[in-house]
């Protein structure tokens, strides 16, 4: 079984916040399965989806704040039981463009505070996927940026980049993180490129 968890923070408050772009993603993935979420037996909500390959995946968003992720991620893949290499976390980077992904099968957490409580728990050694959301003005604080919502002309390229997003984590479930890097870590312009090809 593979586990895919966007990253977030709970309410009403934070919803379409640059921070959510992760929950944007696994909300995304749960409409294309017509997955319901419910409760799990850690501080998350989970659904249950069937890949192309005939097997069951899980989707998963954390009930704690972002900076305590990964107590809800590691909680997890303990309960299922899931390989770390099954593990998929997605989540919002200031430091991609808006609409860039970037894929990696490990590594540090990069100034993000859902990552770093996410390796304080499980190690680096897990893939995760990043999605660009901008940084904005270099002069605002990074923490209001990112609570933010996206302005009304950014709303088709949010769109965009989330549906591109779930598509990268179904090639995720379906082929493994090598594959996802390969197609999904190029700009924008050559990934168009190569589906023209």
């Amino acid at each position: 079984m593979k586990l895919i968890v966007g990253l977030g923070n709970p309410g009403a408050k934070y919803r379409g916040t640059r921070h959510n772009i992760g929950f944007a993603v696994i909300d995304e993935l749960a409409v294309r399965g017509a997955a319901g979420f419910y409760a799990s037996p850690v501080e998350a909500l989970i659904a249950k989806v069937r890949p192309a390959d005939g097997g069951t995946a899980l989707l998963g968003k954390p009930l704690t704040f972002m900076n305590a992720s990964g107590e809800a991620v590691a909680g997890l893949v303990r309960y299922f039981r899931i390989e770390l290499c099954d593990l998929l976390v997605v989540a919002d980077d200031v430091n991609l463009p808006l609409g860039r992904l970037r894929a990696r099968a490990r590594g540090s957490a990069g100034g993000h505070n859902g990552f770093k409580s996410t390796i304080a728990h499980l190690g680096t050694d897990f893939p995760r996927l990043r999605v660009g959301v901008g940084r904005g003005d270099l002069r605002r604080d990074l923490t209001d940026h990112v609570l933010t919502r996206f302005d009304a002309d950014e709303q088709p390229a949010v769109e965009q980049v989330a549906k591109r997003a779930a598509d990268a984590a179904e090639m995720f479930l379906a082929s493994g993180i090598e594959v996802v890097m390969n197609r999904f870590n190029a700009a924008d312009d050559s990934a168009d490129e190569e589906e023209t090809r």
